[in-house]
């Protein structure tokens, strides 16, 4: 199979936990960086053999904070993944930085990167202490200036419907960043979750959530729209030509491979079958599986067709551009309107929250800031 394959590389580290994140991230005293450089090689390894001639298209260093890997071991990454999985001149390669890392931005683009992702979550010194970052406002921003020297292609993300914050706040600071940005903004609405240090100030009554994040999400919207930035995926915005190339992978059920401690991938594999893959979640023991066998995958799964068609819907109804007929075909061996409840999909265009012509099924604005709910509807 010759499709153009993702790699997306975890590194779980981090200084420190911020209180309104879930991902899988660790804070360690010390990390031995050569022994992670050779098993994350290693890792590539396993994976190559059961996907041999595939082209790479995109790597994606994320976390964690990969800004804090050394740049020996991004560099030896690269390096391998492209011998393995050949690809062209202008593979998209992307790192997860944190502000205060400036310093090493350079190194990154020596070792390879040519795309920074800058985890900035706010412009406001309150809210940055609040979300418990490591810099202020004027390190954001000092870092968003660094990086546009270095790379020609930045993203930073911002985080909404933060507590005490209100629609004009959000309006003025969403201002101050489109001033800032060139090519890509990410913008996540603040979602409490489980086990997190803003889920026990939530039960504690310590978090003033807004009411309704609808205006701010819609405020956001009018704003970049009309900065030119593209409102591509729910919570992305980009100008032309800057999507983010490797989650466009994810979002349009491409295949992708994923190494480091809990992460996940999604493949065909030479058979043709269509296969999940997770990989050992805690550091030391992915690093110990990968050195003694080769590699850390916890999970291998062949994907029913049922199961397909429910990932293909929640990735693919994401984008604005939906989900192409032919690819749907492809997937799920069979036209929207037969693999679907006909009367929920009447239901859903008539309620015009989706829209489904001859080239795509797509969700409409209004369904995209409704979407939880309409793949319930669509899928229940």
């Amino acid at each position: 199979m010759s499709a153009k394959l993702a790699l997306y590389v975890h590194w779980p580290f981090c200084r420190a936990r911020c209180p309104y994140c879930d991902f899988n991230v660790h804070v360690r005293p010390t990390v031995d960086h050569a022994r992670w450089r050779d098993a994350l090689c290693t890792a590539i390894d396993h994976y190559a053999r059961g996907l041999p001639d595939r082209t790479l298209g995109t790597i994606f260093f994320g976390g964690g904070t990969p800004s804090l890997m050394a740049t020996d071991t991004v560099a030896a990454v690269i390096e391998h993944a492209r011998k393995v999985w050949p690809g062209g001149d202008k593979i998209e390669i992307s790192l997860e930085a944190n502000p205060s890392d400036v310093a090493r931005f350079a190194d990154f683009a020596d070792a390879g990167i040519t795309r920074l992702s800058l985890g900035i979550q706010a412009l406001d010194d309150s809210s940055l202490k609040t979300l418990g970052r490591d810099h202020d406002r004027a390190g954001a921003i000092a870092a968003i200036e660094a990086a546009h020297k270095r790379f020609d292609n930045v993203s930073f993300d911002l985080i909404y419907a933060r507590p005490k914050q209100s629609e004009t706040a959000w309006r003025r600071e969403l201002a101050d960043a489109l001033a800032l940005a060139r090519d890509h903004l990410s913008l996540y609405q603040l979602t409490i979750e489980p086990h997190t240090g803003f889920a026990t100030a939530l039960r504690q009554g310590l978090l003033d959530l807004p009411e309704d994040a609808a205006p701010l999400y819609e405020a956001a919207r009018e704003l970049c729209e009309a900065a030119g930035f593209a409102h591509y995926e729910i919570s992305n915005f980009a100008r032309p030509g800057f999507e983010s190339r490797h989650n466009l992978v994810y979002w349009r059920y491409g295949d992708y491979v994923g190494i480091g401690p809990g992460a996940h991938g999604r493949f065909r594999d030479q058979s043709g079958a269509r296969v999940a893959t997770v990989e050992e979640r805690s550091p030391e023991r992915w690093l110990a599986a990968v050195e003694a066998g080769g590699h850390a995958t916890a999970e291998r799964t062949e994907l029913s067709a049922g199961e397909r068609l429910t990932e293909m819907l929640l990735m693919g109804l994401r984008l604005a551009e939906g989900i192409a007929r032919a690819r749907f075909r492809d997937e799920t061996g069979g036209d929207v309107e037969s693999k679907l409840n006909a009367a929920r999909l009447s239901e859903l265009t008539g309620a015009n929250l989706l829209t489904l012509d001859e080239k795509s099924l797509r969700a409409t604005e209004a369904g995209r800031q409704r979407l939880d709910a309409l793949l319930a509807r669509l899928l229940g």
